[in-house]
């Protein structure tokens, strides 16, 4: 070790006595200073101009993906090692001192791993620069997240002595420094873009894969430290190492070329064959750095996967004629299987396959390019522009014979299977498009558990769930395409018609009763009294105007919808269109409720009653939506809002006041608590009102309490609560009047102290 150690001072000294050595230091300090005193001034510009409402700042500013230090010193590092290891065995070579060092007694390993380690000691170096920033905020960002920062150097530091490592191995090639610098960044090159090679061949798909280096260390800069990752950087450092070693002594030895060839595939096999093994599922390992654990499944995902005690497939059908085929292609396998790498964490054997094949669908755009020809004709187009192998793609008939995907409209979709259950995934039709970790939960959880079933009244006029009339509910009940429609978060949606059967199933949990339009018979109230009295939950809208075929039932729940029409007055909007926000009593029975207040968020009712409401009932009554107290009365005498002007006729009983549209109410049966929420209108939660934008109501956002209120009516089972904790790093104890001297620290005097110590090195050995 004592020569090594010699060896490395040796090659630092030499390093050092050079400008090119300070250069660098001086360029990537002033680079990464520069970009660390622009995002910590935006930091403090924002505190200064909004008063605070910062949030999260370690990530802003060090492992943003668009913007962070990190991920800005990623896309430059490249530059600066062929400089650096350009000259370590080039030198030698060109010279002539490599044949004293043959002729010492110093072995090639010795020589190869103290030129190293200088390499080493001078990245750690490029690491310091970068830990001076973050040693800044540790002292004036509240709570600073150095765990995460401490992941994203560490990343850093693997990815610079990879590049070192195979800089080294190219000086050993040649005795000609420029040549080395540009062998190094041909194969930094080579291994930034194998990733995309032969992913269509499901052989070279996985090798090609893991040999690429591109994207390694994203996932340090985010925080996740994966033994995968780890692994690869020391693989790679341990095979141009060797490499370097194998070529010095073959200058000592004489081999034949075949002999050499041998040595060196043996290294690369041996490097390929623990890749493997290390890239396997079951051998990853993981740590979260981050304080909120972002990169990790939140806990109830977490009891999700551990409730499966078998194997789980998830097969993915991939019609060559929609739209989104281009994501399950084979050149797309590694990117797509990705999304599920926090589920293969904790269950490794999650196995995915895919599966081919042509089918129509709705694509416009496609089929009429090619109007005239055949479904199979289109499909071989598709596939020879895409170079495809055309055979592996199944027809109509023969992917109805293994599921007939026509349900689901022949859409880009999975299928998830765990023994005798199935279940469907899929693609949304919003800007994300991908499931997020709550769907894809509540998708398995149907594999394990027994979905909610949500009974929807019909036979007295009430609004259907498989119609799509602007009044009904099909979007949010059973809408393939909605990411917040009940399918997707987790429960079922059936008609229920009283008249068919002799009681409620029990296997119906939840009962939505929408805008009766027609009085219930004296064999429903029996039926729905019966389900009440067992404690079963639901939920009861009416509409102004028929107040009196509603009232009877809900009676006796203390709850009665007044005559009249809440109206309230906001500027260029009809008023009967109610802008209602959560109370202050909602936040404490459901967090998504306290979420949706604290955001200030409204819901927006299109012509609702207002609820009156004793509690001697028995139930426990909580105000749930309120009108504004300002500009807001019962309005009795006005019907037609759009041609009549309203005004307050407090000789009828009108008055100014804050009125209430929805209430919930609960009781404990037995020992369940029964829940149920009555609402004064049917149109909040309506196909045309869940579309519409209202660009003059600040914070509508009627789709976000559908899974409040579903969530809370199946006791938080579903929607999966994906809540995090939230990041505490959210103010800094400087102000914008620093930005001045940040600059002065960060892009004068560290770079320049840099320069000036190496000026005057290189001043002092030139008078020496």
């Amino acid at each position: 070790m004592k020569t090594i150690f010699r060896i490395a001072k040796t090659e630092l000294f030499t390093l050092f006595y050079s400008p090119v050595a300070w250069l660098v230091l001086f360029i990537f300090a002033f680079q990464s200073n520069m970009v660390f005193a622009e995002l910590l001034g935006r930091q403090l510009t924002f505190k200064s101009l909004y008063g605070g409402n910062l949030w999260n700042i370690s990530s802003s500013i060090f492992s943003d993906g668009m913007r962070g230090l990190f991920v800005s010193t990623l896309h430059n590092l490249y530059l600066f090692l062929p400089l650096l290891t350009m000259g370590l065995m080039s030198r030698e070579i060109k010279s002539g001192s490599i044949k004293l060092l043959y002729s010492s007694p110093i072995t090639n390993t010795k020589i190869i791993f103290g030129k190293y380690l200088s390499m080493m000691i001078y990245c750690l170096l490029l690491i310091m620069i970068l830990f001076i920033p973050a040693l800044f905020c540790a002292f004036t960002v509240e709570n600073f997240d150095f765990p995460l920062i401490l992941s994203g150097l560490l990343g850093l530091y693997l990815l610079i002595c990879s590049y070192a490592a195979i800089g080294l191995f190219m000086s050993c090639l040649t005795s000609y420094q420029v040549v080395a610098a540009m062998g190094t960044l041909a194969i930094l090159a080579v291994l930034d873009v194998i990733g995309g090679i032969g992913q269509s061949i499901a052989f070279v798909r996985d090798l090609t894969y893991w040999l690429s280096i591109s994207g390694r260390t994203y996932e340090f800069v985010s925080g996740l430290i994966c033994s995968e990752d780890v692994l690869y950087f020391l693989i790679v450092i341990f095979l141009f190492v060797t490499f370097s070693i194998l070529k010095l002594d073959s200058g000592v030895k004489s081999r034949s070329f075949v002999a050499n060839t041998v040595r060196y595939t043996g290294v690369f096999l041996v490097a390929v064959l623990l890749g493997y093994a290390s890239s396997r599922p079951s051998m990853k390992t993981y740590y979260d750095s981050t304080y909120t654990k972002n990169n990790t499944l939140t806990e109830n995902s977490q009891e999700v996967v551990g409730m499966f005690d078998g194997e789980l497939k998830i097969i993915t059908y991939v019609n060559v004629l929609g739209k989104n085929y281009y994501n399950g292609i084979p050149s797309a396998i590694n990117s797509d299987a990705a999304r599920y790498k926090k589920y293969t964490r904790f269950k490794p054997d999650i196995k995915m396959e895919y599966v081919y094949y042509y089918d129509k669908t709705y694509n416009s755009n496609l089929f009429s390019r090619y109007k005239g020809l055949s479904l199979r004709e289109i499909a071989e187009k598709v596939a020879e522009i895409n170079d495809l192998d055309f055979n592996t793609f199944l027809s109509p008939e023969e992917i109805r014979k293994q599921v007939d995907l026509r349900p689901e409209r022949n859409k880009f979709v999975r299928r998830l299977l765990y023994k005798n259950n199935e279940t469907f995934l899929r693609l949304y039709d919003d800007n994300q498009k991908f499931p997020s970790e709550s769907e894809i939960s509540a998708a398995m959880k149907r594999l394990v558990v027994k979905s909610p079933k949500v009974g929807f009244l019909v036979g007295h006029g009430e609004r259907l769930i498989y119609r799509n009339r602007d009044i009904d509910f099909s979007a949010f009940v059973n809408n393939k395409g909605f990411r917040n429609s009940l399918l997707n978060q987790g429960f079922d949606g059936v008609n229920l018609d009283l008249s068919s059967v002799n009681a409620i199933p029990s296997d119906i949990s939840i009962v939505v009763m929408a805008d009766l339009r027609k009085p219930l018979t004296s064999n429903d109230f029996a039926k729905l009294n019966d389900f009440v009295a067992r404690g079963g939950n639901m939920i009861i809208t009416g509409e102004p105007g028929r107040q009196n075929i509603l009232n009877p039932f809900i009676a006796q729940f203390g709850v009665q919808l007044k005559k009249g029409t809440i109206v309230n007055e906001i500027q260029d909007v009809t008023p009967n269109i109610l802008a209602t926000t959560f109370t202050e009593e909602s936040k404490e029975i459901y967090f998504r409720f306290a979420k949706l207040r604290e955001g200030g968020s409204r819901v927006v009712l299109p012509g609702a009653a207002a609820l009156k409401y004793d509690t001697n009932k028995g139930y426990n009554v909580i105000p749930l939506l309120r009108s504004s107290e300002k500009g807001s009365w019962n309005e009795i005498e006005t019907t037609d809002f759009l041609e009549q002007k309203v005004a307050i006729n407090k000789n009828i009983g009108e008055q100014e006041e804050a009125l209430t549209a929805g209430v919930a109410l609960n009781r404990k049966v037995g020992d369940k608590e029964q829940r149920i929420i009555i609402l004064g209108d049917s149109d909040c939660i309506s196909n045309v009102e869940l579309a519409r934008t209202r660009s003059k109501i600040s914070g509508a956002s009627n789709v976000s309490f559908i899974p409040g209120m579903f969530g809370w009516m199946s006791y938080g089972q579903y929607p999966i609560d994906t809540r995090r904790i939230n990041a505490i790093d959210n103010d800094i104890s400087i102000g914008a009047s620093w930005i001045l001297w940040i600059k002065i620290i960060f892009l004068g005097l560290i770079p320049f102290a840099l320069a000036f110590s190496g000026c005057f090195i290189w001043f002092k050995r030139k008078r020496n």
